[in-house]
């Protein structure tokens, strides 16, 4: 029996680690269209001044599955380094060491936090409490108490999604804080002891050229087991099967010219909603109307060069406070450890906003005064004129869980299964809030349900429940 044909859309790690693992496993002959100009979407990287970029804060984390792992391992070879976690957070006008220290807790910590952190975890023990409710800040509250809610997560929720902390669901809680409750934030605290620590606890790894080389090896090597990758090629019309035999249509625009792909499989990590809104008809009106329900928060990442060696020691630094705009400034210098280039450093700050409001519309050199007015504000003032500013705008950046989001959503993946041999997955086609290698898991899922030429629907019924499961790592 032939290989069947999958069109995959979009070159994040989902996409790229299913074309290669279909190829390497000889279970289907892909083609993946991906729009930009480097694999990995939002988990991407690109060169500046001699230095690779990331957009935003990536690592790949402890917690990877041991075959993928394996397979990163074996694509990118020395070039993935094991690095140590370095980064601190900044709470009620100190820093706080992040990961967690005990010492660091002792000697930093607000003692007026501290003091209301332990009063809540005494009461959690007490009966008597009532259930406020399921969203992100009943939810929060009944698990961290008040202290830990409203000097740290709610003025954070607020400035990572845009909305009161009482319209997002509890579910954006639940995947949103790996530290969910007293006894795993004792736990994180623990892993900086010796002899309590968990393998992998405190690090991380990452290849020298960018977060998204892990992207970019799985795309090559894909291509080198024959899948068809192709790079700035965009989607613009999808035309679904006419009957239910017929292949999918995909129009698509790519090196100057435009082309109709045929395929027997349509595998998209896009957006649920683009997808929706890109087929060409019989998308029923009600599902429409629920893509335009679904919504996706937006980020601006804030580039700028200096002129020094280095800015800090630390690799992040996270702003919980709601006075700071932005909500992590990173130092990708600092991850890769090479030491280049000489003289010269590059930072990164994560401004999250909505997509067309006023600061998604503000020019470059505004946005860098505004993170220079932040970074002062905080005691970080930059130590020279910035060589350069620049910036990277990504549409949608993470889902917003909004209360009773479930009903759009489902009603988006009951059209996707009721459509023949079409896949959303990934952390876009899923609307999931999750890591690289939670992506990857799911590219290998689903390639493990291509079976005799077909797609096992139940098993991938089966694999979505773990997916659901999934907990962002910090």
């Amino acid at each position: 029996m032939a290989e069947p044909r999958v069109l995959i859309l979009g070159g994040g790690p989902a996409g790229v680690g299913a074309a290669r693992e279909l190829a390497r496993r000889k279970l289907g002959r892909a083609t993946l269209l991906e729009a930009g100009a480097h694999y990995g979407g939002n988990a991407g990287s690109f060169e500046h001044g001699g230095q690779w970029l990331d957009y935003g804060s990536h690592r790949l984390h402890p917690a990877t599955d041991a075959a993928i792992f394996a397979d990163i391992r074996a694509l990118l070879g020395a070039d993935l380094k094991d690095r140590p976690r370095h980064g601190r957070i900044r709470l009620l006008g100190k820093w706080i060491h992040f990961p967690l220290k005990p010492h660091d807790l002792l000697l930093r910590l607000d003692k007026r936090f501290a003091l209301g952190t332990l009063r809540d975890m005494v009461a959690k023990k007490l009966p008597g409490r009532t259930n406020g409710g399921d969203t992100f800040e009943a939810v929060i509250r009944a698990n961290l108490g008040s202290t830990i809610a409203d000097e740290f997560y709610l003025p954070y929720a607020v400035k990572l999604w845009g909305r009161d902390p009482k319209e997002l669901s509890g579910v954006q809680a639940r995947k949103r804080v790996a530290a969910g409750s007293f006894g795993k934030l004792v736990r994180k605290v623990l892993n900086a002891v010796p002899g309590f620590k968990a393998p992998g606890a405190g690090r991380f790894f990452y290849p020298v050229r960018g977060f998204g080389q892990i992207s970019e090896a799985y795309a090559a090597d894909a291509q080198r087991l024959g899948a068809d990758m192709r790079l700035g090629w965009r989607m613009t019309r999808i035309e679904g099967p006419a009957s239910e035999n017929a292949p999918w249509r995909v129009h698509a625009e790519g090196t100057g010219r435009s082309e109709v792909l045929e395929a027997d499989y349509l595998w998209s990590t896009i957006p649920v909603t683009a997808l929706a809104r890109a087929m060409a008809q019989g998308v029923p009106t009600d599902v429409l109307d629920a893509a335009a329900r679904v919504t996706y928060r937006s980020m601006i990442l804030i580039y700028v060069q200096l002129p020094v060696e280095q800015f800090t020691e630390y690799d992040a630094h996270y702003f919980p406070g709601a006075t700071t705009r932005i909500t992590r400034l990173s130092e990708p210098k600092n991850y890769s450890d090479l030491g280049r280039p000489k003289g010269t450093t590059i930072l990164c700050a994560e401004l999250p906003c909505a997509l067309g409001d006023a600061v998604w519309s503000m020019d470059d050199t505004s946005l860098g005064r505004l993170l220079a007015e932040d970074l002062a504000g905080c005691g970080l003032p930059l130590p020279a004129a910035p060589i350069a500013t620049f910036t990277r705008r990504l549409p949608a950046a993470y889902p917003i869980y909004l209360t009773g989001y479930e009903e759009p959503l489902g009603r988006l993946e009951q059209w996707v299964e009721s459509v023949p041999r079409l896949l959303s997955y990934g952390r876009q086609g899923l609307f999931q809030h999750d890591n690289t290698h939670h992506a990857l898991a799911m590219a290998y899922g689903a390639v493990e349900c291509m079976r005799s030429g077909r797609f096992d629907i139940a098993h991938w019924s089966e694999l979505r429940k773990l997916y659901a499961q999934h907990v962002v790592e910090d």
